[in-house]
């Protein structure tokens, strides 16, 4: 069993030699073990291993050399024992195999997946450029351009070399070799965004960027980039490097609203993308990387600074020398002024926000006709940053808004604040603000309607209305006064009275009725214009007392035709009817005329011309407001601040009144003065006409029939009866 110095037996099966019952099977001890096992292979043989120790004493000794040596070689058989590091790198180069492959697979599988939510390759095809819309003015001159596409397509040929060229350097420098996925660019770009720690490079060619333009959202999504690969090597496909190119400059972003090189050209340099320089096509060129920001038209520098990154660019590349580099830096590109004020911007985007009601989805180029008179517009832009340029730091004011309306409603010139480029919130049309006591028309008004005349006498003293105690602007009181007087002056205890006595529920109906859309609060401080307003709602609210007393739909939209001239709107005025009966407007427009001539707006200058209005001042003098009209226009100006801080002082009869002049001399000028309706028509207690004057319609509501005309004539008569004339 055991051999020299401990060493273990090993028994070797042996076959008889005779085949009759021999047991061939294997047993423990046929199986070469160490240790202890020994042992047991030595109970479980029996006699057997006993009867064969000599011989196989030998064999159990050569068996634990061959054991020995084996263990040490590091395996049975005398295999050698593979070394740590080269098993290693065996499994690792194994295994990175195996993901490869199934990274290859799911990547596959990706692209298959994401190439299944697109339409059908073969039915893909380069989509019409988006609608245009052409803003028109009353002169059919355009104004203002909007949609998706401000200029026309532009041939590649046509354009100066350089200016493609500007647009390769800076994006995709390897443009004309590659298939529409650039791996060194992308390669860059992963670096660049890894080792700066955020994103810094898209790493997107040329044809990815136009693939996305045209067929994607601008949504960063996995399944966006992997669709806008698979867009983007079918466009390689299927048009030659220089379509790519055309189609992209054409398509392409570079803010402003400007959709397209031409349109871009047109809106920064006032020429065609055929005409520009050098350095105008290196600010083009820079654009598109961040168009928002870099707009020239609100950061001219950052343009500039971004067009010299271009020109060195084109340089390294080789598409210009070092002297025409040199050049173009010694004269960078600037923007040309343009030839409209940017006050446009708020017609557009009001024309815009009508638009789709009037006709539905914009789906081709459609050209809208405005009302509104280009000369009048670039007048009232003129006269309110005129304005606020002189006084607006010294009064603590930074915004204004323009509204003038011919009598039927039609906006004629409308400004939205003192810079489009600045700010695009739309303060004549959007914003709401306390009109202060340009809303004492309608408390007058309906005081006339319940019976009162402009001679109607009514106490101005300290009132008191729990804990509220409305007071003048001067903190004086004149006892009895007329009505007329104290619209004129502006009495704000009179107005309250007033309020009180007919109950502000019907001030309110009445304001409404007259045109006033935003909501009222039906409170005695309605009478000093608390409820907040519109300039557009105060403008059309004041037509009726200009036109004789019927209620205006405020529009700026006139008609609206397709690209082959179809008509596709036409507007047609909706009739409101008579909103104020003649008599009314008679009184009102006579105690009106009153305030231009003795009262708050006496600084209102507007030669020839009757006129009437009313100043308005809110609480702590945080807004201002004149609103005045002739015969044949109504010209509402409001100024304050976006934040509704107060000013310093500045009130309606100052620069409002200012703004008004300068806008109405402009709109009156050459045309003949006409009267204002029934200002010599209104009758003082105790004079009666000749005959047939109509009698008063009585007025309690909504718009009714119209009623007769004043008999002609009356106003001379009424001249001859005052004043003597036979």
């Amino acid at each position: 069993m055991f051999g020299r110095r401990g060493e273990v037996e090993r028994h070797e099966p042996v076959l008889s030699a005779r085949g009759g019952g021999a047991d061939l099977r294997l047993t423990a001890d046929d199986r070469p073990t160490l240790g202890a096992a020994p042992m047991a292979r030595e109970r479980s043989s029996g006699g057997g291993a006993k009867a064969k120790k000599g011989s196989s004493a030998g064999a159990a000794k050569g068996s634990s050399r061959g054991n020995a040596t084996g263990t040490a070689r590091g395996g049975s058989g005398g295999r050698r024992r593979r070394s740590p590091k080269r098993g290693l790198l065996t499994r690792l180069f194994y295994w990175t195999v195996v993901l490869g492959i199934w990274g290859v697979i799911a990547l596959g599988g990706l692209i298959a997946y994401e190439a299944s939510q697109l339409p059908p390759i073969q039915n893909l095809a380069i989509p019409e450029r988006p609608p245009t819309v052409i803003i028109e003015g009353a002169d059919g001159k355009a104004i203002a351009t909007r949609g998706e596409m401000g200029g026309a397509s532009v041939p590649l040929r046509a354009l100066p070399p350089y200016l493609p060229q500007a647009f390769v350097a800076i994006e995709d420098r390897r443009f004309y070799s590659h298939h529409g996925l650039d791996p060194i660019g992308l390669a860059r770009a992963v670096f660049v965004n890894l080792t700066r720690g955020r994103l810094r490079e898209g790493g997107s060619t040329l044809t990815q960027q136009l693939a996305k333009n045209l067929f994607l959202t601008q949504e960063r999504t996995l399944s966006r980039k992997v669709q806008e690969l698979i867009l983007s090597i079918w466009l390689e496909t299927k048009y030659s490097k220089n379509e790519i190119l055309e189609l992209y400059m054409n398509r392409v972003y570079f803010g402003a609203g400007a959709y397209g090189v031409e349109a871009a050209a047109q809106r920064y340099f006032g020429k065609s993308a055929r005409q520009v320089t050098l350095s105008e096509a290196a600010m083009l060129a820079g654009l598109v990387k961040s168009p928002s920001a870099l707009a020239p038209t609100r950061n001219l520098e950052g343009a500039q600074q971004r067009a010299e990154v271009v020109l060195a660019a084109m340089e390294d590349a080789g598409f210009i020398t070092p002297e025409m580099q040199k050049t173009a830096l010694a004269r960078p590109a600037v923007l040309v002024k343009s030839q409209v004020p940017d006050s446009f911007g708020y017609v557009a985007d009001w024309v815009m926000e009508q638009l789709k009601t009037l006709i539905g989805p914009i789906e081709h180029d459609v050209v809208v006709q405005t009302t509104i008179d280009p000369a009048l517009q670039a007048t009232a832009d003129k006269a309110l940053k005129d304005a606020l340029a002189k006084s607006g730091k010294k009064l603590g004011v930074e915004q204004g808004a323009i509204v003038l309306m011919d009598t039927d409603g039609g906006v004629r010139a409308l400004v939205g604040g003192r810079s489009y480029e600045e700010s695009q919130y739309n303060r004549a049309v959007t914003a709401r603000r306390q009109p202060g006591s340009s809303f004492k028309p309608f408390v007058y008004l309906t005081a006339m309607e319940r019976g009162l005349t402009p001679e109607t006498v009514r106490e101005d003293a300290p009132i008191q209305l729990k804990g509220w105690k409305p007071e003048n602007f001067s903190r004086e009181y004149r006892g009895a006064v007329d009505l007329k007087t104290a619209l004129a002056l502006s009495l704000n205890t009179v107005a309250v009275r007033l309020a009180l006595e007919v109950g502000p529920p019907e001030v309110v109906k009445t304001a409404h009725r007259l045109g006033i859309a935003s909501k009222l609060e039906p409170n005695a401080s309605i009478a000093l214009g608390t409820s907040e307003v519109s300039v557009l709602e105060m403008a059309s609210a004041y037509a009726p007392f200009a036109n004789g007393g019927i209620g205006v739909t405020p529009h700026v939209i006139a008609r609206v035709r397709d690209k082959t001239g179809k008509m596709l709107f036409s507007y047609a005025e909706p009739s409101r009817g008579v909103v104020v009966a003649p008599p009314h407007v008679a009184m009102m427009n006579r105690m009106m005329q009153d305030v231009l001539i003795t009262g708050t707006a006496r600084r209102a200058d507007l030669p020839g011309w009757p006129a009437a209005g009313k100043t308005g001042t809110s609480q702590d003098y945080r807004d201002a407001w004149f609103v005045a009209y002739t015969g044949r226009f109504v010209t509402a100006v409001w100024i304050g601040n976006d934040d509704s801080s107060p000013t310093r002082k500045a009130g309606g009869s100052g620069l409002p009144v200012e703004i008004w002049s300068q806008v109405m001399k402009a709109a009156h000028k050459d045309m003949p003065p006409v009267a204002l309706p029934g200002a010599g028509s209104y009758l003082p207690p105790g004079v009666t006409p000749p005959g047939d004057v109509p009698e008063e319609p009585v007025v309690t509501g909504g718009p009714q029939a119209a009623p007769a005309a004043p008999r002609p004539g009356l106003d001379n008569w009424l001249i001859d009866k005052l004043f003597g004339r036979s």
